[in-house]
């Protein structure tokens, strides 16, 4: 059995971390095929949407600790960059939608990685643990940049020292997640939003990523010249032109991603 399952279909990937009795927690399989597979979606014009989902009971509970005890300074350097920080920057730079559909708890790196995905949406009996302090360690996954501009610093502060658990409802309110649903309509509805996704004009929303990747280090200014650049690469697509003949035509848009 695969540690991260993989298929696409009308235009969506789905991608399932597939090690439910370990409630999907991380070793370097898993990372690195995950990985893979996010790097397939980058590439794959038949790919418009990613949906990023757990199997079983939970989403993903962090790092595997077995694979974990007792590890050397020079093993914590290589889990935290290969197995972690090279997810999140994979997620990031993909200019597709990337959705997280948590179907259960998301704890530790299982939390931050879902937190990085463009919209996250969860089942209402899920939950988000920023588990690390339990242990004596620190968000890693892109927590403490991703949180603090999510729920505010204090906010943020709290969840990361206390490791409260956050229910769906509350993340919701708190501006974490973008939505919840109820557990027996939650992957119909994430699914529906993902098919949804991937019928839109795909090189306008990659690029309205890419703007969003820099607006908190940029000033007005900079980001105003950004948009400016940034509009006229979506102004030359196909999807512009078709959606503006559309919209002439009073008919339903066929985007082609392009």
């Amino acid at each position: 059995m695969s540690a991260v399952s993989f298929s696409k279909e009308n235009g969506v990937a789905y991608i399932t971390l597939n090690r439910p009795d370990k409630y999907n927690s991380f070793n370097r399989e898993m990372a690195l095929l995950l990985q893979q597979h996010l790097d397939t979606c980058a590439t794959d014009d038949e790919i418009r949407c990613v949906y990023l989902t757990g199997a079983g009971k939970g989403f993903c509970s962090g790092q595997d600790l077995s694979e974990a005890m007792n590890p050397s300074p020079e093993d914590f350097e290589r889990m935290v960059t290969e197995h972690y920080n090279a997810t999140i920057l994979r997620i990031r730079n993909i200019e597709k939608p990337v959705i997280a559909a948590v179907n259960g708890v998301a704890a530790g790196a299982g939390a931050n990685i879902a937190l990085a995905c463009d919209i996250v949406l969860a089942a209402e009996s899920a939950s988000f643990i920023q588990a690390f302090s339990k242990i004596g360690l620190i968000p890693d996954s892109g927590g403490t940049w991703f949180l603090p501009r999510l729920v505010g610093l204090q906010r943020a502060a709290a969840l990361m020292m206390t490791g409260d658990k956050v229910t769906a409802a509350e993340a919701v309110a708190m501006g974490m997640i973008y939505r919840a649903y109820a557990d027996d309509q939650f992957e119909a509805e994430t699914r529906k939003m993902a098919a949804t996704l991937a019928q839109m004009p795909t090189k306008g929303l990659g690029l309205t990523k890419r703007l969003l990747n820099r607006t908190f280090e940029h000033g007005i200014e900079q980001q105003l010249d950004m948009e400016k650049e940034v509009q006229v690469q979506a102004g030359s697509s196909y999807d512009f032109r078709e959606g503006v003949q559309a919209f002439l035509e009073k008919r339903k848009p066929v985007f082609k991603g392009k």
